[in-house]
């Protein structure tokens, strides 16, 4: 079979960088085919696509994200790279569909810029609670972060899937980190966390550094990570920060930027969050 493969460079900051993605139409795949899709595109992750419907003011598109170890329910930087995608396609300065993923339906859109797309939705309602020690040490031991240390300020966050948020003082201490990668593993399945999300202290207009750990899905390190900033902004809400703008990508040479807006809501905050995103190749895969 020769799948076509679009390549989009997700979260950039200032037209560089950002996180590769492979972005694939719906086909019939086994999922372990699709597993090995990203890494034969040589990306961190997949994005499936299928447009189910075409209403008369927006097109209603499923979504599937893969890494080489399984399906996940939600992928924030595979949302952006379908969205710059699908807009491309409909060759519209603005688009706008309705997503479908993980059991959720949700808005998503994307507006042409500087050749290019800046893509944002919706992604749902952020669960927050304070971890229990069992979950919060074994963490931070494998992050060499002291448990101890007041900076060391964490929270269980969910979106799809329950992630560790964790503070540290400033964007320094966030560069030296080296976890150990196997603890890290190993104390994320034991507390059935998709990974590690940590991020510095941010400044008073809401700009922040952050990387995100989850060798428990195969990704060491990750480039860019959405919906872990919401969940992040989410958890910030309640501190002033209407607004966040935090970078990635930096210690693995590709620089990304998320960017999120909390709101308040009917029922509670509401947060869009997004990134810009360039389609930079194709290629077939046989």
């Amino acid at each position: 079979m020769s799948l076509h493969v679009t390549i989009v460079h997700a979260c950039q900051r200032a037209g560089r960088g950002g996180s590769p993605t492979a972005v694939v139409d719906e086909t019939a795949l086994s999922d372990a085919e699709r597993r090995a899709v990203p890494v034969a595109a040589g990306t961190s992750h997949v994005v499936f696509i299928s447009t189910e419907e075409h209403g008369p003011d927006r097109p209603t598109v499923s979504l599937r994200f893969f890494t080489a170890t399984g399906e996940l329910p939600a992928c924030g930087h595979g949302t952006v790279a379908a969205l710059a995608v699908l807009a491309a396609r409909a060759r519209m300065r603005e688009y706008k569909a309705v997503l479908r993923s993980g059991g959720r339906t949700f808005l998503g859109e994307a507006t042409a810029r500087d050749g290019g797309y800046n893509a944002v939705f919706d992604p749902g309602p952020v669960e927050l609670r304070a971890p229990t020690t069992a979950e919060r040490e074994p963490v931070l031991s494998a992050l060499n972060i002291d448990a101890g240390e007041a900076s060391a300020r964490c929270h269980i966050a969910s979106v799809g899937r329950p992630r560790m948020l964790v503070q540290v003082s400033d964007r320094g201490i966030l560069a030296d980190l080296t976890p150990n990668m196997l603890r890290l593993r190993e104390a994320c399945d034991r507390s059935g966390l998709l990974g590690c999300y940590v991020y510095s202290t941010p400044s008073p207009d809401g700009r922040a550094a952050a990387r995100m750990f989850a060798p428990s899905i195969g990704v060491p390190e990750d480039i860019a990570n959405a919906n872990s900033t919401a969940c992040l902004a989410a958890h910030l809400a309640d501190r002033g920060f209407s607004t966040l703008d935090v970078d990635m990508g930096d210690s693995l040479g590709e620089p990304a930027t998320i960017a999120a807006n909390t709101r308040s809501g009917l029922a509670g905050s509401v947060v869009l969050v997004g990134g810009t995103a360039t389609i930079t190749r194709g290629l077939f895969l046989i």
